[in-house]
């Protein structure tokens, strides 16, 4: 069956991308070294996808129970990813993506909405994506991820077959073209890497072959030389600190949101160019992402005063622990004094959010099926106004979200400590050790063994038939799970219940925590409390409410 691109296979694209740039965060960071050598790329190309994607599921959220059209859910994609752009890497991707949109969308023209394209729809659209993307910068340098577009561009053209051909003979082209970036530009050459951007967008175009071709993409082996990632292949980390560069480059990065129109915004480019570098201006209709790296932030913004309304304005001082969001003319406030050490919890349901609210932490709720952005998790730990804060983010699918959003935290001279908690039991377990007058690295260690101490499990209702780890299940069936796998299928609550303690128990244990969901009797818990009691002598019990959205029920064993 031909391979076409749909709604479905975007939203697939964009949620195999940003777990493909979560995976490969770190390792795109540790080669960051052009054009600034800040070490964010992989972060900042996270963010942007991460904005892309939630703009797509809000797409479908909003067509419930119909599926958005092609057409709209790639300019959803562009423009989440427009709104969303961090850096300079982050601002071109989500220009690539708006060429990419450019081209399919106008299928849809001037006979309404397009649910599907093939291969050579696909072909047109990576070639605008290059193009515009080389437009948007200012200067453009070879060697970069504007190299490794062009490239993928090049290699899809001709391909001849439907969206999944293409997409992998982009996907190889760019490959080819990231590892021969250390020969084009000097700095990637001395540090030994490949070109961090790059990197990213060979991620984001592995991720499209996958969402296309139902597969996942496998490490090849690199090609000789130092530093190759020819199809995902290891990268050799380098120190920021170590890589030669410019030490009279501009301070300070410039990043905001710009509502003006056509004219306005190329006389703001000009502007810009004569005041700083690593000019990037993407967007259109209305709305622009801009980018620079100047000495004078103050001109920067007030350029983009004078051309239109600037929002959601960003100053980033190269070399200083502090990253700051202003706007202009802004007023000068003395600064409220940090406390010395916060946690900050992600938390399902209103209970728990009082729970952890009465032993100190900043809460973030969570409503089931709805998972916090990065953004919510950085906003929650600027509010918790700490010099030192532990994330606990109670969800192992928030693992990467919770590392952007640690990473971006340290950007603004926070120290964070992520502790990999699976479930909202384990976080308890975690604040009851928690003593913030401890050493930093005591209590993150203290706090991290109890949680790993912790077995954790869940029980929920099944929503559909499907093949578990324990048989088949029909809807409406009590799932039983327990560190993330479902262990038993039961039909009541209190008897699945009790099947989950009696495994979970099986391997001892000296506490009991049950979190139960707003629609779970008193009843329930004071039978399971009866049978711990009963059954497990020495072993104690403590019940909590979740709350409204919060789990049918939590259990964890201490």
């Amino acid at each position: 069956m031909p391979q076409n691109l749909d709604a479905v296979a975007v939203r697939a694209w964009c949620r195999l991308a940003l777990d493909a740039l979560g995976r490969a965060r770190e390792e795109i960071d540790s080669i960051n070294v052009y054009p600034v050598a800040d070490g964010d790329t992989g972060t900042n190309l996270y963010l942007t996808v991460e904005s892309a994607s939630q703009a797509v599921d809000a797409a479908f959220t909003g067509h419930e129970p119909a599926l958005p059209s092609l057409t709209e859910t790639v300019r959803a994609m562009a423009h989440g990813a427009l709104i969303g752009a961090r850096g300079n890497s982050g601002t071109i991707l989500s220009q690539l993506l708006r060429g990419m949109a450019q081209v399919i969308g106008a299928e849809g023209e001037p006979g309404g909405e397009t649910d599907h394209v093939e291969g050579p729809v696909l072909e047109r659209a990576l070639r605008q994506a290059a193009e515009s993307a080389y437009q948007a910068v200012a200067h453009p340098v070879e060697g970069t991820v504007l190299t490794v577009a062009t490239a993928a561009a090049d290699a899809a053209t001709g391909t001849g077959g439907d969206c999944g051909a293409v997409s992998r003979a982009a996907y190889e082209g760019a490959c080819v073209a990231l590892d021969a970036t250390p020969g084009q530009l000097a700095v990637l050459g001395r540090a030994g890497v490949v070109d961090a951007g790059g990197r990213g967008l060979v991620a984001v175009l592995g991720a499209l072959t996958g969402a296309l071709s139902g597969e996942t993409l496998t490490t090849r082996g690199a090609a000789p030389g130092k530093g190759s990632v020819h199809g995902h292949a290891r990268v050799e980390a380098v120190e920021c600190e170590d890589v030669p560069g410019d030490a009279s480059g501009p301070a300070f990065e410039v990043i905001y949101l710009l509502e003006a129109d056509d004219d306005a915004v190329t006389r703001l480019r000009a502007r810009l160019d004569r005041l700083g570098d690593s000019l990037v201006v993407v967007g259109g209709d209305g709305l622009w992402n801009v980018h620079v790296h100047v000495d004078d932030a103050g001109a920067a913004v007030e350029a983009g005063v004078e051309a239109g309304r600037p929002h959601r304005i960003r100053i980033t001082h190269f070399g200083a622990d502090d990253a700051h969001t202003t706007t202009p003319h802004a007023t000068a406030q003395p600064p409220r004094e940090r406390a010395q050490r916060a946690v900050v919890a992600v938390v399902p349901g209103e209970g728990l959010a009082g729970l952890y609210s009465e032993a100190g932490a900043t809460t973030v709720p969570t409503r089931v099926g709805e998972p916090p952005a990065s953004g919510e998790l950085v906003d929650a730990i600027r509010r918790a106004h700490a010099r030192e804060v532990v994330l606990l983010p109670n969800d192992a699918e928030l693992r990467h979200t919770a590392a952007a959003a640690a990473e971006q935290a340290r950007t603004e001279g926070v120290r964070v400590a992520l502790i990999p908690t699976r479930s909202a039991v384990q976080g308890i377990a975690a604040l009851a050790v928690h003593e913030p007058d401890r050493r930093f690295d005591e209590d993150v260690v203290a706090m991290t063994s109890a949680a790993g101490a912790t077995r954790y499990g869940e029980l929920a209702v099944a929503e559909r038939q499907s093949w578990t780890m324990a048989g088949i299940c029909q809807t409406g069936d009590v799932l039983g799970l327990i560190d993330g796998d479902v262990a038993v299928i039961g039909s009541e609550v209190a008897r699945t219940a009790v099947s989950v303690l009696d495994r979970m128990l099986s391997a001892g244990g000296e506490m009991v925590t049950l979190v139960l969901g707003e629609s779970v009797p008193d009843t329930v818990a004071e039978h399971l409390e009866k049978h711990v009691r009963e059954a497990y002598l020495a072993v104690d019990t403590v019940v909590y409410r979740g709350g409204r959205q919060s789990a049918l029920m939590l259990i964890g064993v201490e």
